[in-house]
């Protein structure tokens, strides 16, 4: 896939020093969309098409939610409730076929698993499931991420200076050191793919090891003997830490802008 390459917001991403850039940035974008899609977006027919039939996660019609802009979080709700109640009617046909099936199946048949009702039971829910796990933010999100950690390869592959900034960083969240390490493997080659993993492993084993002592010395503190001991960098560790290892979801906000 080809992405268009814009390099600055990497590069600031970079120079903020956080624990993961990537973080950062897909962050800004979920609250510039969250906000979007709230604006004049919600009359726009593509727009109001993909909302109608992806919906939001629970996680981001919190966010939606919270903006307080109640008419048009319920004007893209409405239209989106309509499409999902026309998809659920002939699941709940289906699930109602099953459940005759189901029930005419042998009780020795049902209790071993068996009969054509229950694996069409199954699959009737399944497809309900889906209708609820969907999000179009979600999925604007990881496409703006995934543009951005292919940026991120082309600038370390391009600028010798970004280079040395890179390693000289905390790397980044293990989710995205997982994408980026996929997505290495096509952007670079050679001795280049190799210096980027060595890079990126030393910034993450630096970080991870650096984390693990104040976090001791953050429980530590908790001991009353060390009631004087200076926090150092322990303060702020276990936020630091949940987000290293899952991708920044607690504490301040990765991207001060």
């Amino acid at each position: 896939m080809r992405y268009h390459i814009d390099t600055i917001p990497v590069w600031d991403a970079v120079k903020l020093n956080g624990e993961c850039p990537l973080c950062a940035l897909r962050r800004r974008n979920e609250l510039i969309d969250v906000d979007r899609f709230l604006g004049a977006s919600v009359m726009e027919p593509d727009t109001r098409i993909q909302v109608n039939a992806k919906g939001f996660c629970a996680h981001h019609q919190v966010l939606l939610y919270a903006q307080k802009n109640r008419l048009g979080h319920a004007l893209m709700m409405h239209t989106h409730l309509k499409e999902t109640m026309g998809k659920l009617q002939p699941l709940l046909e289906e699930a109602q076929a099953a459940a005759g099936k189901t029930a005419a199946t042998p009780a020795l048949k049902r209790w071993m698993g068996k009969g054509e009702g229950k694996m069409d039971m199954a699959a009737a829910a399944e497809k309900i499931r889906a209708l609820s796990s969907s999000c179009i933010l979600c999925d604007t999100i990881e496409e703006h991420t995934r543009r951005y950690a292919y940026t991120l390869l082309h600038l370390y592959k391009t600028d010798e200076g970004f280079r040395k900034a890179f390693a000289a960083s905390k790397g980044v969240c293990l989710p995205d050191m997982a994408m980026l390490l996929e997505m290495a493997q096509e952007a670079l080659s050679g001795d280049l793919l190799s210096s980027f993993v060595k890079d990126l492993s030393s910034a993450v084993e630096g970080s991870l090891a650096k984390m693990e002592k104040d976090l001791e010395g953050f429980t530590l503190k908790f001991d009353y003997r060390n009631a004087d001991k200076p926090w150092g960098d322990s303060r702020g560790s276990l936020e630091r830490t949940v987000n290293k290892l899952q991708g920044w979801c607690l504490g301040e906000e990765p991207n001060p802008k």
